[in-house]
Order: structure tokens, then C-alpha cells, then sequence
């Protein structure tokens, strides 16, 4: 590299950003790395100048269509008219990318809250179909003990034979013998009475267990009703979500070239175009070094924490093929618990899931193998992932900073899909793990700890 390079190279380290989710597909097909869906990233070899194709002088053409090159920035330079032309084209441009990126992700916001809503409401309906049925179940239970026990009075009475101590009673001749007899009807009328009580006690039940069944079943319609909202949901704000990246990634991948370039125009000193250019290069090329070592410490920090105790990572072994889903301890369990108000948001009381605390960034891992069927915004969730790992059984990581898996994606046992934030209604960086089974959500901590991964 010769001393101008250098100099140019030194002087452009302040710049502070980095290659774009398209230039990396275009440099490194093997690596994506975007804020809500990196897949892999490749190993990077040494980084120069000359893997995007540019050296001392070079006005090497890296335009997306509509955009322009650093070529046209050079032409348009050299003189006055084109270059104003050129100033008010990227000008434009720079706010088109900016006003769509904001529209893409108010909408995303908007698709997640109604999604988040719906689902809520599912939730609710199901906790609901459950509830009565288990009472249903309780009730038909104490009427078919009352039923037992009132057959077993019964013959019980058969078998004494109430009416032939009747008789005997009429005549008896001797006062003992009366007295015993009487003491025996008595006994009898106790029992009769007793079983009149349960025959009622049992018919009641009967009754019961029956009104509550038919509203369970009601109820179960009604969850499956919202079940379909829900769904509907998450399929809109998942295609609202990737519209929201799409344009994110637009502007990622086209600001920062367009800022630089509007500089070079509207610079009076004798700096080049190729200057800024390569400083543009650098500037790429340091931070997609910096995002791989990211990656690679992930993974180290993985490896290093194979069990996922309370501070260590996740993603450790556990029977099953079952995973701790992040390091940290828990602070917050399934169920009842304390309200938590801040400005705007108060936490809810019924806590679907359990949380753990692992610092701002720490990796999400999932807790077993499957398919992620949504990756993106929802509502009070934050940045959300739900894997179905087949059989009836999910789980769902909210709050994250990032995304590190798509929808549609198979993922491992323990890989990192996401990485722990703030992001939704929370109070600070954490992961928020919830598990369903057909649909409902049940208390993680007892069926991840059956499975040896909490």
C-alpha cells in the first residue's frame, strides 16, 4: 500500500461504519450479516482495498441500480451544473430512503401491535377452555364418587333388610329384642337419609360437570376463532416485518455512500473523489471485520459455557436434546407476580413466561431443534422468535436487540438465533421465554428442567 493510500486509510478510521448487507452478498456470497436476520457470516480473509475493486485512483463503479456511482460523482464534479444536479439528486435520494425506512417500520410497528393483540387474546381464550374443563373434570369426578358411594349404602341396606326388621319389630314379644330392632332402623333411616344426600350430591355434580363442559366446549370455539385472528396476524406483520428490513437494509446499504458522496461534491478543497472513495472502502472493511469478530466471540462464549448455569452462557447440553435458551440467572418466574409500572407501561400480573437476565447483547439460543415460523416485531414482545419443534410444542424469545435467524429457518439445538435486549415492553435487557404446548402456554421452568436444560 503506498503512503497516500495510507494517509487516506488513517485518516478515515473516525468514520465509524460498515459494509453494507448487500455489498457483503456481493463480496462474501457465503456471509449475510443484517440487524433482524443474519444467517452465517464466512470467515474473513485479510481485508484490502482491493477486494472491492478499488486502488490509488480507481473510480471503480459499486452502484445499486438507481443509485449513483462514485464515477458519476466524478464526472459531475468537474463541472458547476452537474454537479448541482448531482447535489439535489442524492439529496433526494437521502430522504426517500429515510422518510420509506420510517413508513416500513411504523407499519411493522403497527402489524406487530394487532398481532401481539391477537395473540394475547388466544392466550386468554385457551388459559379460559382450560380452566372450565379442568372444572368440569373435578365435578364429574365428585359425582361419580357420590354415585359409588350411594350404591354402596344401598346395598348395604339390601343386604341388612330393612323391611324384614320391620316385621320382626311388629312381632317381637321381648322388650330387648324390640329395643335392638329399633336401634337397628334407626341406623337405617341414617343411612337412608345419607344416601338421599349423596344421590343429590351426586346429581348435582351430574349437572355441573355437564353445564361446564358445554362451556368449555363454547369456550374452546372461541379459542379456535382467535387461534385463526392470531395466525392471520402473524403472517401480515411477518410480511410487514420483512418489508421493514427490506427498507432498513435499503438504507444501510446506500446512506452512508450517498452522505459520502454529497460531501465529495460540495467539498472545495483539493481532495479527490477517489480519496473519499477509499475511505468508504476502509471504512466497510473494518466494520465487517469487527461484525465477524462479534460472531466468533459469540461462539466462543458458547463453547466456553457448555452448561448455561446461573452467569454462564446457554445453550449447554441437557437430556433430550433440550437447551438452556440463554446464561443468566432467572429474575422473574411463570404465573402471578407483582405489577411493575414506568412511564406509559405497566407490566402484566399473569407473567406468561419466565425471565432471564444476561446483560445487554448476551446470545439466545434455541432450546431445541425446529423451525422458526416468525421472526420479527410483536407488540409488547419486542423483537420476537417462535420455533415449532413439531409434535405440539414451541417456544417463543422476546425482547431481543437483534435477530440472527429468518422465518422459515431450521435451527439447531442451542445455535444463536437472537441476542438479549430492551426492546417491547420491558424494563431492561433480558430474554423472555415463554413454551406452548397445543397452542397453550405452560409454566417453562418445570418443563425445562424435566428436559435437564434450567
Amino acid at each position: 500500500m503506498n503512503e497516500q493510500v495510507k494517509a487516506d486509510a488513517a485518516a478515515s478510521e473516525e468514520c465509524g461504519c460498515a459494509p453494507t448487507p448487500a455489498e457483503r452478498r456481493a463480496f462474501w456470497p457465503s456471509a449475510k450479516v443484517t440487524r433482524r436476520g443474519a444467517i452465517t457470516v464466512g470467515a474473513l480473509s485479510a481485508i484490502t482495498l482491493t477486494a472491492f475493486g478499488i486502488t490509488a485512483g480507481s473510480n471503480a463503479a459499486l452502484a445499486e441500480p438507481g443509485y449513483p456511482s462514485w464515477d458519476d460523482v466524478q464526472r459531475a464534479k468537474a463541472n458547476e451544473a452537474a454537479k448541482g444536479a448531482e447535489i439535489t439528486r442524492i439529496e433526494g435520494l437521502i430522504q426517500t430512503l429515510t422518510q420509506q425506512a420510517a413508513a416500513a417500520e411504523q407499519a411493522a410497528r403497527v402489524a406487530g401491535d394487532e398481532y401481539y393483540a391477537a395473540q394475547q387474546a388466544y392466550f386468554e381464550a385457551a388459559d379460559r377452555a382450560d380452566t372450565l374443563q379442568t372444572q368440569a373434570d373435578e365435578q364429574a369426578k365428585i359425582a361419580d364418587e357420590s354415585s359409588r358411594k350411594a350404591g354402596q349404602v344401598a346395598t348395604q341396606l339390601y343386604r341388612t333388610g330393612g323391611d324384614q326388621a320391620a316385621l320382626e319389630l311388629f312381632l317381637s314379644k321381648s322388650s330387648d329384642g324390640a329395643d335392638d330392632l329399633l336401634s337397628r332402623l334407626g341406623s337405617m333411616d341414617k343411612l337412608l337419609e345419607y344416601n338421599r344426600t349423596v344421590a343429590d350430591t351426586a346429581a348435582a355434580a351430574r349437572d355441573s360437570a355437564q353445564h361446564l363442559s358445554d362451556q368449555a366446549k363454547s369456550a374452546r370455539d372461541e379459542r379456535d376463532r382467535l387461534q385463526k385472528i392470531a395466525e392471520d396476524k402473524m403472517v401480515k406483520a411477518q410480511a410487514a416485518s420483512d418489508a421493514a428490513q427490506a427498507a432498513l437494509d435499503e438504507k444501510q446499504n446506500n446512506l452512508q455512500t450517498l452522505q459520502t458522496q454529497l460531501v465529495a461534491l460540495k467539498d472545495t478543497t483539493t481532495a479527490t473523489v477517489a480519496g473519499y472513495q477509499q475511505g468508504e472502502a476502509v471504512r466497510k472493511a473494518r466494520e465487517a471485520a469487527e461484525a465477524e469478530a462479534r460472531r466468533k466471540a459469540a461462539e466462543e462464549a458458547a463453547k466456553n459455557n457448555p452448561g448455561g448455569g446461573g452467569g454462564g452462557g446457554g445453550g449447554g447440553s441437557g437430556s433430550g436434546a433440550w437447551r438452556r435458551p440463554s446464561g443468566g440467572r432467572i429474575t422473574s418466574y411463570y404465573g402471578r407476580r407483582n405489577v411493575q409500572c414506568t412511564t406509559g407501561y405497566c407490566s402484566s400480573r399473569e407473567h406468561g413466561g419466565i425471565d432471564i437476565a444476561n446483560g445487554c447483547g448476551a446470545p439466545i439460543y434455541a432450546a431445541h431443534s425446529g423451525t422458526v415460523d416468525f421472526a420479527g416485531y410483536n407488540g409488547g414482545y419486542g423483537n420476537y422468535t417462535r420455533i415449532n419443534h413439531g409434535g405440539g410444542i414451541g417456544t417463543g424469545y422476546g425482547h431481543q436487540s437483534q435477530f440472527a435467524v429468518r422465518r422459515g429457518q431450521y435451527v439447531n439445538a442451542g445455535q444463536v438465533i437472537g441476542y438479549a435486549g430492551n426492546t417491547g415492553n420491558s424494563f431492561g435487557c433480558h430474554l423472555h421465554f415463554e413454551v406452548y404446548v397445543n397452542g397453550s402456554r405452560v409454566d417453562p421452568y418445570p418443563f425445562m428442567t424435566a428436559r435437564g436444560a434450567l
